[in-house]
């Protein structure tokens, strides 16, 4: 920004000596007749416009330069704050508010860095240069001059007052836009499933009328401050023409004089214009900025503490200890009174109705979100007094949805240990019942993935994510219903390499699952009933429990079901 300020300094200041050559060559040289005078003023204002040329090239490229370095700063701040934000954000914030934010809105401070900021402090420093020298030349005539530009200011102040809200508002709605737009890119098939294709694209087009309505009222607002201001500035000119005139003609002035005036009025006509040009683009920009930095500025919930513990093993003991939590304004508690302790290289199941809270209480043990009240203890450490990263890699979880990411297999399973061997990541898949299909691609390993994992199917998905995890060094296997995708014969070979797993790491596996063959060699089944612990025990011990066998009954149906289509 340095250069920038240089070049625009210094095109001030051959702005405001240009119109001291034309008042010299004109008194000095076309009034006396004075050739050399002429000659030499012509030459000065010849290299006054070269000048002109390399400083206005100056500041437009280091403006730029600046404005460019501004949005990656930026970009990156946004992005590095999106990756530690908690997951209670991510349930309040649609992804394509976010990317509006990453996108549109830093493209607005961009060019409000790159052209408006230069434009303003520009401007400022040309009127009070220019406005000096006027009054140094003649006094009267400044003051009318001047008289313009507390108006202009006014009206300039009450533009930015009555319509800063509307420019948030043409964000926010470019945000929803986007927003479905995203929707309907990833549910393409669910859209095409249920023919709701006009449906979407009518609720695509009235978001996108209100967008265009939104837009065509700042266009409006800006037309009507602009011929204001040109108004004004006419006026002005005419004014200091006709009192101007009349002092050369009493011979109070001299024509030079009154021709240097006339361009130093447009210096100080120009900022105001200057100013009302750029008033849209730092509206926008101040709109713009709001929304960034509200993402920035965030409350990461989910952060160590004042001196956090190192966890630097894992023995695999899990503990909750009366344990309620609450999702932010809900309006009743998803866990009430947990608790439970898992033993070291315990395969403790978790069981319950839809909706019960058995992904909640997964979610809690690799600190996604903070207990209302109450603990959850790693090997006798509350996780609040651990540092994240290292609970974390202490911690396999794998998701109910899988998702994958750009690249090829072996860098999706890799995620976690970019580094692994070829020969590990194998034994990972082959864990993972997957090994046989990749190895039958024709690229195998190095098959790209496309976008979300497109191309595979959901059990093909799910069983890379388990792979992605088993790859991983950790102590305590989470798995959130992660064989729900797979049909039942993958889903006992997962299961049987769990327990081989199981017997070879001595690690400690929490399981969310439906399936009976997949809990019934459980060391531990831990039943929810509307947040809340019920009972405990083995399968054996829990098949006189009411509920327990409920669900059971459910689920052999549904096996049923599944075996005779």
């Amino acid at each position: 920004m340095l250069g920038a300020i240089t070049s625009l300094l210094l095109l001030i200041t051959i702005n405001a000596i240009t119109p001291q050559l034309f008042r010299w060559g004109i008194d000095q040289g076309i009034a006396k007749g004075n050739l050399d005078v002429v000659y030499k003023c012509a030459l000065f204002l010849v290299l006054a416009a070269v000048g002109r040329g390399l400083f206005s090239f100056g500041q437009s490229f280091f403006a730029e330069a600046t404005s460019q370095n501004v949005a990656y700063n930026l970009r990156n701040q946004i992005f590095t704050q999106t990756q530690y934000l908690s997951q209670n954000y991510y349930n309040r914030t649609t992804s394509g508010q976010l990317l509006t934010r990453v996108t549109s809105d830093i493209d607005q401070i961009r060019t409000f860095v790159g052209t408006s900021v230069l434009q303003v402090f520009s401007g400022l420093i040309t009127l009070v240069t220019s406005a000096t020298i006027v009054l140094v030349m003649n006094w009267k005539l400044a003051l009318i001059t001047l008289l313009s530009i507390p108006v202009a200011g006014f009206i300039v102040g009450r533009f930015f007052k009555n319509n800063s809200q509307l420019f948030r508002l043409v964000q926010t709605q470019l945000a929803n836009l986007n927003g479905v737009l995203e929707e309907n890119l990833l549910g393409v098939r669910v859209v095409k499933a249920f023919v709701r294709e006009k449906s979407e694209v009518l609720r695509y087009t009235n978001l996108n009328g209100e967008l265009l309505e939104s837009n065509m009222k700042t266009v409006r607002v800006l037309r009507n401050v602009f011929p204001v201001l040109f108004l004004l500035s006419n006026f002005i000119t005419l004014a200091v023409l006709g009192f101007g005139g009349a002092e050369v003609i009493n011979k109070q002035l001299s024509l030079g004089e009154l021709v240097a005036f006339n361009s130093y009025l447009a210096f100080i006509i120009q900022p105001v214009l200057q100013i009302g040009f750029a008033s849209g683009v730092i509206a926008q920009a101040s709109a713009s900025a709001g929304r960034v930095y509200e993402v920035i500025d965030a409350q990461i919930d989910i952060h160590n503490r004042a001196n956090p513990i190192t966890l630097e093993t894992c023995a695999g003991k899990v503990e909750f200890e009366d344990v309620d939590f609450r999702y932010p304004e809900a309006n009743t508690n998803a866990l009430s009174k947990v608790s439970f302790t898992v033993k070291p290289g315990e395969f403790a199941a978790i069981v319950g109705m839809t909706g019960t809270g058995k992904s909640t209480i997964v979610n809690l043990i690799p600190r996604f979100y903070d207990v209302t009240s109450g603990a959850v203890r790693i090997d006798g450490y509350d996780v609040r007094d651990l540092t994240v990263d290292s609970l974390r890699s202490h911690v396999g979880v794998v998701f109910q949805d899988a998702t994958l990411f750009s690249g090829t297999i072996r860098d999706n399973i890799a995620y976690a240990v970019p580094e692994a061997p070829l020969d590990k990541i194998i034994e990972a898949a082959k864990f993972a019942a997957i090994d046989d299909f990749i190895s039958s691609l024709p690229d195998g390993y190095d098959t790209i993935v496309g976008e979300r994992g497109i191309g595979l199917s959901g059990g093909q998905k799910q069983r890379i994510a388990i792979a992605r995890t088993v790859l991983t060094d950790f102590s305590i296997l989470i798995l959130d219903d992660s064989t729900s995708a797979v049909d039942a014969k993958t889903a006992t070979l997962i299961q049987e390499s769990l327990n081989d797993l199981m017997r070879r790491r001595r690690c400690t596996v929490i399981m969310v699952a439906q399936r009976l063959s997949s809990i019934r060699n459980a060391d531990r089944i831990l039943l929810l009933d509307k947040g809340k612990l019920v009972a405990q025990g083995t399968h054996e011990e829990l098949l006189s429990n009411k509920l327990y066998a409920a669900i059971l009954a459910s689920q052999q149906k549904q096996g049923a079901l599944e075996n005779v289509s």
